[in-house]
């Protein structure tokens, strides 16, 4: 017989699948990063300039069950809901009781995680993984078995193939280590076998790193000189006080718990590590979500303490209150946090996102959606304008639908009925997919970005018999509003040579 606990988990899981569905109006499409992601299927390697391989092998899965939505949506809503799960079996080895269980359950359910799981992007896997890491580690605290030290290191090895932001977890654990009681692991030969573990996992992408002369340095300094630099270290705190804004009370009591409860004491070092971890993220001015992951197994202690702090007489009758705490303050976030709604509709609540400053895009100035809701516009009528231009060509072997930036290419590859049309750009992973040695260009499809628009297109009629425009991105809400589309035909000198050196110049930036 299935037993009650089992069919609460059941019922919570459910209704996160069934959120991550719902919270999406049919308005939009994909995400920009969304079709980068799922052109790596086609692309498999150890390695991307963009992320490292995990993300591709979930891809190919996605690919092999027909690339549809849903599937696409559905596994960033599984590890949601995994995460879920292993806030359960956190708080169920910390000695929690069924209230401390749903309470951190319904904590992660009506948080910011909600809203990264409507994207398939790194950050859902890297949240869970994250969530599993610190499992490991409070398994090996309570027992001492050194088995929980190599499943740390599996799972370390695991998420750097997923994300490298795992490594200012890292960062943050070593010192916590050191200032803990459990600085003996330091003497404890099976930690060093278990770092050595996840070396072995990682070493192939580290090998493709040094193949590829290091693109994540370059990528990670081009984050930082367009996107961190605008980052300010003011709204990052503030962020964090809204990821969680339904269930802060648990992890206040999180908090608290490690100087008060003498059962945590043992596990001070995941407050230490939290405290590194955010020192590092405040000094070199990272986004704010980088910090989700560290929230979770925080809030599996505030769950316990409270629920240790309600068990007894009178208090027990708070139980539901503290349940129904994080689902009243989570209101708002249904209203602000997600594109419930067309474009339209949401101008009318402008004032609101401009309250808590979610109109600032990574340039660090303000639009009229929030930046994830207009990178989820216009890119199925780029892909039907690209293709009606396409069919109109006669040489389509030797056409080339070249964008200026991955979103662009990635996008068109999707929509397209066109289905080797092969969208490729300079731009992030696309600039090593140039199928520059399969065919000579002869025809080039280009599509422009707005800001780097020649309506002219000098510098390309000299390359080219015919130059013209044949189109633009319409909608006024999409990020790509004035993206033009140009026909240039019956090319006058070689394009694979021009290209081939842009790479060469790119790559050797």
């Amino acid at each position: 017989m299935v037993s009650k606990k089992s069919l609460i988990l059941f019922a919570l899981v459910a209704i996160k699948f069934i959120l991550q569905y719902l919270l999406i109006d049919g308005a939009y499409d994909l995400h920009r990063d969304e079709y980068l992601h799922l052109d790596q299927a086609r692309h498999l390697a150890w390695g991307y300039d963009s992320v490292p391989p995990v993300t591709s092998w979930i891809s190919l899965i996605i690919l092999k069950l027909g690339n549809g939505v849903f599937w696409i949506k559905f596994f960033p809503a599984l590890f949601g809901a995994l995460t879920i799960v292993m806030v359960w079996k956190i708080i169920q080895a910390l000695g929690g009781n069924l209230f401390s269980q749903v309470l951190g359950a319904v904590a992660i359910l009506l948080s910011a995680i909600l809203r990264i799981n409507i994207l398939y992007q790194p950050n859902s896997l890297e949240i869970l993984c994250w969530t599993i890491l610190y499992y490991t580690l409070i398994q090996y605290i309570r027992s001492g078995n050194t088995k929980w030290l190599y499943a740390a290191g599996v799972i370390t090895g695991f998420t750097f193939l997923n994300k490298y932001n795992v490594v200012f977890v890292i960062l943050g654990l070593l010192p916590a280590i050191l200032l803990t009681d459990q600085r003996k692991l330091f003497l404890n030969k099976h930690f060093y076998f278990s770092m050595l573990v996840a070396l072995l996992i990682i070493a192939p992408n580290i090998v493709w790193q040094v193949k590829n002369n290091f693109p994540v340095v370059h990528h990670l300094k081009e984050l930082t000189d367009t996107q961190l630099v605008n980052v300010n270290r003011a709204d990052f705190l503030k962020e964090q006080l809204l990821f969680f804004v339904g269930s802060f009370f648990v992890l206040a009591a999180a908090f608290i718990s490690f100087f008060i409860y003498a059962p945590f004491k043992k596990f001070r070092l995941f407050l230490w590590a939290y405290i590194f971890t955010m020192l590092l993220y405040i000094y070199l001015r990272a986004k704010g979500y980088y910090s989700i992951g560290l929230y979770p197994v925080l809030l599996a202690f505030g769950a316990v303490y409270i629920g240790h702090l309600l068990s007894t007489g009178w208090k027990r009758y708070l139980q539901p209150v503290a349940l129904l705490i994080p689902v009243l303050l989570s209101i708002p976030m249904f209203r602000i946090g997600f594109p419930t709604a067309g474009p339209a509709e949401l101008q009318k609540r402008k004032p609101l996102y401009q309250q808590f400053g979610l109109l600032r895009w990574e340039d660090g100035k303000d639009h009229q959606l929030p930046q994830d809701f207009a990178d989820m516009l216009g890119w199925s009528e780029l892909a039907a304008k690209v293709d009606s231009v396409y069919a109109g060509i006669a040489d389509k072997e030797h056409t080339l639908v070249f964008c200026d930036n991955y979103g662009q290419a990635g996008a068109i590859n999707y929509y397209s009925k066109y289905k080797n049309i092969n969208a490729g750009s300079l731009n992030a992973d696309y600039i090593t997919w140039l199928p520059l040695a399969e065919k000579e260009i002869k025809n080039v499809i280009l599509v422009q970005s707005s800001d780097d628009d020649d309506p002219e297109r000098k510098r390309e009629r000299n390359f080219f018999k015919t130059v013209g425009f044949a189109a633009r991105v319409e909608n006024k809400y999409a990020r790509e509003y004035g993206t033009s589309i140009y026909v240039l035909l019956d090319a006058i000198t070689s394009i694979n040579d021009i290209l081939k050196k842009e790479i060469a110049e790119k790559k050797a930036k």
